[in-house]
C-alpha cells in the first residue's frame, strides 16, 4: 500500500462533540481557529450544521461502546499470522495464509456475516446480494503484509504488542491492513445488530496479494460484479482522490575490472542495505580494508552531524565494519524515514577509495541520488504536479554480489510525464554517469506505474462530511497520496483512512502501529459511512 498526503490540506479547525477521539496520543490534535466560538455555542449549533444523519451518529457511538474492546482481540488474532508472500506458494498452500483464512472466517461467522473464499480473494458480506453493482457498497482491503525484521521489534511483529508503548497497538499489519479489516467487520456488525434496512449489500473484500502481485485480483474481477461505489481503507483521510503510480528502476553496478590492486588507498569491499522495494532502508553496511583509527575518528565526527542516524564502528586491525541504522518508512513517504543507504554513502563521500565495485556503488548513490528525495540529481527525470506533488525517488535495496551490486530505486510518479518520456530521460541520465566513470551498467530496467485521479465519485462529499463530523475539522478537502492501492482497479473507488492527515503512516516500517484511539475513531467513521451510503433513509 501507500501512503501520505502529498498535496497539503488547507483546513480550518473547529471544536465538536467528537474531537476527544482524536488526541495527542494519535499524533493529531485539532485546535480551534480564531473564528471558533465557545464549546457550548458549537454544541448548540451542532444539529443545524451537521451533514451526517442522527442514525449514523447513533450507530457510530453504539459500535464503539459495544465492540471497541472486542475488536482489539480480533486484530491480535489476525496479526498472529505472517501473511507475507512466499515465492512458489499461494494463499491455498501457504500455512500462514491458511491459518489467517480460518481465523477470519471464524470471526466473520461469529459476527453473523457471510463469508466466501475465492483463493486470493475473500468476500465478507452483510445483506442480500440482489445482483448488479448499483446494489452493492464495496469495502476494499488486503490481508497480506510486507516482510518484518524481527530483530528490530521490541517483541515478535506477529504478536500484538499493547504494553511496550501504552496506547499503541504494535505489530505487522496493524495499520496496513489488518486493523482496517476488523474495523470494517465490526462496523458491519453494528448495523446488523440494529436490523437497519440496507439499500445496498455491504461487501468487504480482503485481497491476499496486494503487496506482491495484482494479477490474481485482475483475473478475479473479470467475472466478478464489483460495486459501482467503493471505499478503499488502505490509505489516509480525509478522502484520497489521486494516487501516484508505483514505479521502479533496477540496475547493476558491474564487478570492477582492476588491473592491479591499489593498496595505497583504502578499499571499500562491500556496500549493501535495505530489505524490500517498498521500504525506506533502516539498515546499511560497509566493509573497508586498509582503515585505521584516524579514519574512524573522522567518520565518527562526521556522523555527529547526521540527524536520526546511529553508527556502529568496529575496527579489527585494518578492517573496518560500519553498521548504519536509520529509520524505516513506507517508500511512498521517504520524508518520514531516515534512509540508511543514502546517509551512509554521504558519510563516506569524503573518503578516497581504491577503484572497486563498491566504490562505484558509493559514487552512484552520492552523485545520482544523494540525500535528496525527489530525483533532483537524476538528470531531467524529476518533475511535479500541482495537486499530486513531486515524483519521489529512493534507493530501497542495495545488494552486493560477486558479479555486481544490484540497486533498486523505488519511485512514486504523478501525472505529467509519459513512460516513454521518463525512459528517455532515465537513459540520458544513466548515459552521462556511465561516461563519466567509464563503466557500463548492466541489467537496467524500468517500470512506470500509472497514476490515477478519482475525483468524480458520487460519494466523495458524503465521506468528507463523515470525516468532518467525527474529527471536528471543518470543510476538509480531498488529498493526493504517493502510495498505490487496489482502488485503481475498481469503479468509483475512494480511499478513506485509516491514517490521519499529517500523521506519519507506519505501514511497511519496522515500527508499524495504530493507536487505540485511532482504531476506535476509525470504527465510528466506518460505521457512519456505511449507514450514510448503504442504509435506507427510512430505517
Amino acid at each position: 500500500m501507500m501512503i501520505r498526503t502529498v498535496s497539503r490540506l488547507s483546513l480550518s479547525l473547529s471544536l465538536c462533540l467528537f474531537a476527544p477521539f482524536v488526541s495527542a496520543e494519535s499524533g493529531f490534535t485539532p485546535q480551534a481557529s480564531s473564528q471558533t466560538s465557545s464549546v457550548s455555542a458549537a454544541q448548540g449549533t451542532e444539529s443545524a450544521l451537521s451533514k451526517v444523519s442522527p442514525l449514523s451518529k447513533t450507530l457510530a457511538q453504539y459500535s464503539l461502546d459495544r465492540y471497541g474492546s472486542e475488536m482489539e482481540q480480533s486484530l491480535a488474532e489476525l496479526v498472529y499470522f505472517n501473511t507475507e508472500a512466499i515465492p512458489g506458494l499461494t494463499p491455498d498452500t501457504n500455512p500462514e495464509f491458511i491459518g489467517f483464512k480460518q481465523a477470519l472466517k471464524a470471526q466473520a461467522e461469529q459476527l453473523g456475516l457471510d463469508y466466501a473464499d475465492h483463493g486470493y480473494v475473500l468476500l465478507i458480506g452483510l445483506g442480500e446480494d440482489r445482483g448488479g453493482g448499483a446494489n452493492k457498497l464495496g469495502i476494499i482491503t488486503h490481508g497480506d503484509v510486507q516482510p518484518a525484521n524481527s530483530t528490530l521489534w521490541h517483541q515478535s511483529p506477529y504478536q500484538l504488542d499493547t504494553q511496550s508503548q501504552p496506547g499503541k497497538l504494535i505489530g505487522r499489519g496493524t495499520e496496513d491492513d489488518k486493523g482496517p479489516i476488523v474495523t470494517a467487520m465490526y462496523a458491519m456488525k453494528a448495523l446488523k445488530d440494529k436490523s437497519v434496512k440496507l439499500n445496498r449489500r455491504i461487501e468487504l473484500m480482503v485481497y491476499l496479494a496486494e503487496e506482491s502481485d495484482w494479477e490474481p485480483l485482475k483475473v478475479f474481477l473479470k467475472d466478478y460484479q464489483a460495486a459501482d461505489m467503493n471505499i478503499t481503507i488502505d490509505a489516509e483521510y480525509p478522502v484520497v482522490t489521486a494516487e501516484k503510480g508505483w514505479s521502479q528502476i533496477k540496475l547493476t553496478i558491474p564487478e570492477a575490472k582492476v588491473k592491479a590492486p591499489n593498496f595505497d588507498k583504502p578499499q571499500l569491499q562491500h556496500y549493501s542495505g535495505g530489505s524490500f522495494a517498498s521500504q525506506i532502508p533502516q539498515q546499511a553496511l560497509a566493509l573497508i580494508r586498509g582503515a585505521d583509527s584516524a579514519m574512524v575518528s573522522r567518520l565518527q565526527r562526521a556522523a555527529e552531524s547526521q540527524q536520526g542516524m546511529r553508527y556502529d564502528f568496529t575496527l579489527d586491525f585494518d578492517s573496518l565494519e560500519i553498521a548504519a541504522n536509520g529509520k524505516s518508512a513506507h517508500s511512498s513517504t521517504p520524508e518520514d524515514g531516515v534512509n540508511a543507504v543514502t546517509h551512509l554513502a554521504a558519510l563516506l563521500e569524503s573518503e578516497i577509495f581504491a577503484p572497486s565495485q563498491s566504490a562505484l556503488t558509493l559514487a552512484f548513490i552520492n552523485e545520482m541520488i544523494g540525500l535528496d528525495l525527489y530525483a533532483e540529481r537524476f538528470g531531467e527525470l524529476g518533475y511535479s504536479d500541482d495537486f499530486m506533488g513531486p515524483m519521489s525517488l529512493a534507493p530501497t535495496v542495495v545488494e552486493w554480489g560477486q558479479g555486481g551490486t544490484s540497486i533498486t530505486l523505488n519511485l512514486r510518479r504523478p501525472v505529467g510525464k509519459s513512460p516513454e518520456t521518463l525512459d528517455k530521460q532515465l537513459s540520458a541520465a544513466l548515459a552521462g554517469w556511465q561516461q563519466s566513470h567509464g563503466v557500463t551498467l548492466v541489467d537496467v530496467s524500468s517500470y512506470w506505474g500509472d497514476p490515477k485521479v478519482m475525483d468524480k465519485a458520487p460519494h466523495l462529499q458524503t465521506l468528507l462530511n463523515v470525516f468532518a463530523e467525527f474529527t471536528g475539522i471543518a470543510d476538509p478537502k480531498p488529498v493526493a497520496i504517493g502510495g498505490s492501492t487496489n482502488s485503481k482497479l475498481f469503479p468509483n473507488a475512494l480511499s478513506f483512512g485509516p491514517a490521519m492527515p499529517g500523521v506519519e503512516y507506519t505501514g511497511h516500517s519496522e515500527h508499524e502501529f495504530i493507536t487505540r484511539e485511532q482504531l476506535q475513531l476509525n470504527l465510528k467513521m466506518y460505521t457512519a459511512a456505511m449507514v450514510e451510503l448503504a442504509v435506507n433513509p427510512g430505517s
